[in-house]
């Protein structure tokens, strides 16, 4: 079994299952609660001072939290105020809008960290817990269960797009102020960053792996990351039989849209291609193109093989570095 699937203690097999259900978010809630701040955000838009809201979480022991990028936006500075009703002031270390993730630094002491697990380790129909400051409503807890995995989110900031990847899909009910807030298991890990509500009964979240540890790594160290950009918005998708068989791969990214104007519409990828490989590597999921978006993918010619109306079609498209608006 996997231990970041296990409940917290209390979820016992003779339990009736709604009390079951009720014990376990409850015990996710008052572990998490200390750890999830409700923060505000002050700076400059169009040349007008402006004030900002939502969620963040105590990352590390020495005073950094995580939030949303958009939630910063361009604020250099905030306050954050936590349910044993302390309130510091922090500073913006640095975002970045692709992930949606951004870095801030406490100026004085706060709680302790949340527990972080591996959004890897998560399947569809799996309990999560969200918690946040919806409306401005600070400790707000809902449950409900991972809905999908592996989806991109287009955004917009201004004239550029953005496509945030590998996001995860939940029914949790999340409304604005969830952004930057957790999404935990039952186990009370953080998994994910709640990043946007995408419709009625739709909440979106950024996963806490390998490839955002990263991410928040270098925003801690560099204040900003150098990221490539293509430009798609895929979806996991399974092979043809035929060619599953034939390869051995048996899963690839389905095209849903190419930005226009982007490094993969000048490279002439259309939705509906299956994308099999890149850089020479089978590509499977979000995450595995994603990992190859760094600094040193800008400007070097990347290799994509497609499945395109049956037919393998090879193309090589010209990561551009993403601008910061």
């Amino acid at each position: 079994m996997n231990p970041d699937a296990s409940p917290l203690p209390g979820f016992g097999e003779s339990d009736e299952p709604l009390d079951a259900y009720s014990r376990v978010v409850t015990a996710v809630a008052e572990e998490l609660l200390p750890h999830v701040a409700s923060v505000r955000v002050r700076g400059l838009r169009g040349g007008y001072q402006y004030e900002g809201g939502g969620s963040a979480v105590v990352f590390t022991e020495d005073g950094y939290l995580i939030t949303n990028a958009h939630v910063v936006g361009k604020a250099q500075r905030g306050s954050a105020a936590f349910a044993n009703g302390s309130e510091v002031d922090f500073d913006v270390v640095g975002s970045d809008p692709l992930s949606d993730l951004a870095v801030l630094r406490a100026r004085a002491g706060i709680p302790s960290a949340a527990q972080f697990g591996d959004a890897d380790t998560l399947r569809v129909g799996q309990l999560v817990v969200a918690v946040g400051s919806p409306l401005g409503l600070a400790g707000s807890v809902t449950a409900g269960v991972v809905s999908g995995l592996g989806r991109s989110l287009p955004t917009r900031s201004g004239q550029a797009a953005r496509v945030v990847e590998d996001v995860i899909q939940t029914d949790a009910a999340l409304n604005p102020g969830n952004s930057g807030g957790a999404l935990a298991n039952s186990q009370a890990r953080v998994v994910g960053i709640n990043t946007a509500v995408a419709g009625i009964g739709l909440g979106l979240a950024v996963p806490i792996n390998t490839t955002s540890r990263r991410i928040l790594a270098t925003l801690m160290r560099d204040g900003r990351v150098r990221r490539a950009y293509l430009g798609l918005v895929s979806t996991p998708a399974p092979l043809p039989a035929a060619l599953a068989a034939r390869t051995g791969q048996r899963q690839s990214l389905r095209i849903v849209d190419v930005v226009p104007g982007s490094p993969a519409d000048r490279a002439g990828l259309k939705p509906g291609d299956l994308v099999l490989s890149a850089g020479r590597a089978p590509v499977a999921a979000a995450q595995s193109l994603q990992r190859l978006l760094f600094a040193d993918a800008i400007g070097t010619p990347l290799p994509l093989t497609v499945l395109r109306n049956g037919a393998m079609v090879d193309v090589i498209a010209v990561p551009t570095e993403l601008e910061r608006v």
